[in-house]
């Protein structure tokens, strides 16, 4: 599904094949779950391929790279560019980019001095479909910030997203919403969540989510098309008396809710901020929306 025997990969300064990249069996990231990764988007546009906020992705991967303290020089321009060159080698033009940084081999706990950087790329649809999904609260929380940095998209922590999808599909749902430590409405397992009140947009404030990038986009959308979004903690319950709700993400880009455990949204989707956000969002990474720079 995401690679065959004429996909290149970018590893450790040289672009090859998947199947010659050696994995370190001792590496931490494969024991520890020490690494960091990005998933990343490039489009075709009416301009060629671009990257959607490459640059942003790429200081993210950087900055997860030094609070995990993994060696890591490459420079954000450095980045883009062999991303670019990847894309051509492997004749894609709309594909999802995963760059992963993995520790080298030390099985002490301290971080190990060498690092590898493997990008890797392939054509991949909206990771969640286009349908509403149906969304299950889980029995799993979102980690404790005191615990890591959940600001950063380190590989380990992602055993807690894992749990709480095969918790949501093994009970017939196709997605999860997971709660932080105090009970509040935190993010599913891989994209951020916004619900519609009254006429007004709500998200998770920072502080016990992963702020996205997508995330941020759709909110300077918000901005510049009037639409009013606050930035507030909220509960399940309250998630429960919404008029709609959507998920953001890179991988998900933006995706409808129809409904949450047994509370289904009443608010028709397409006539939503979220079916227009949705719209939004598709033609700002295609460099065809029309700003129209209002307040919100």
């Amino acid at each position: 599904m995401y690679y065959n025997e004429n996909s290149v990969v970018f590893h450790n300064g040289e672009f090859k094949n998947p199947k010659d990249v050696l994995l370190e069996t001792y590496g931490q990231t494969l024991h520890y779950g020490n690494g960091v990764f990005e998933g990343v988007r490039a489009y075709k546009t009416k301009n060629g391929t671009r990257i959607f906020r490459a640059e942003d992705h790429y200081k993210r991967l950087k900055y997860g790279a030094d609070v995990m303290g993994i060696p890591f020089n490459y420079s954000v321009e450095e980045l883009v560019k062999l991303t670019y060159q990847l894309l051509e080698k492997n004749n894609l033009e709309d594909a999802y980019i995963r760059p992963l940084i993995t520790a080298g081999a030390d099985m002490s706990l301290r971080t190990s001095s060498e690092a590898n950087l493997t990008i890797q790329c392939w054509a991949w649809g909206k990771y969640m479909g286009d349908k509403l999904l149906r969304v299950k609260t889980s029995s799993f929380e979102r980690p404790n910030p005191k615990s890591c940095f959940v600001d950063a998209k380190i590989t380990g922590h992602y055993t807690n997203s894992i749990l709480a999808t095969n918790e949501a599909k093994s009970a017939g749902f196709d997605e999860a919403l997971l709660l932080d430590m105090h009970g509040n409405v935190a993010e599913c397992s891989g994209a951020n969540v916004f619900m519609e009140k009254d006429g007004k947009l709500y998200t998770p404030k920072k502080g016990n989510i992963m702020p996205g990038i997508t995330r941020q986009t759709v909110m300077q959308i918000c901005k510049d098309e009037g639409i009013s979004v606050e930035e507030k903690l909220f509960t399940i319950d309250e998630f429960k008396n919404a008029d709609s709700a959507f998920f953001t993400g890179t991988a998900a880009e933006v995706v409808g809710l129809e409904s949450i455990d047994d509370y289904k949204f009443p608010k028709a989707f397409e006539t939503t901020f979220g079916a227009k956000l949705m719209k939004l969002y598709q033609d700002e990474v295609l460099e065809q929306r029309q700003k129209q720079t209002q307040n919100a």
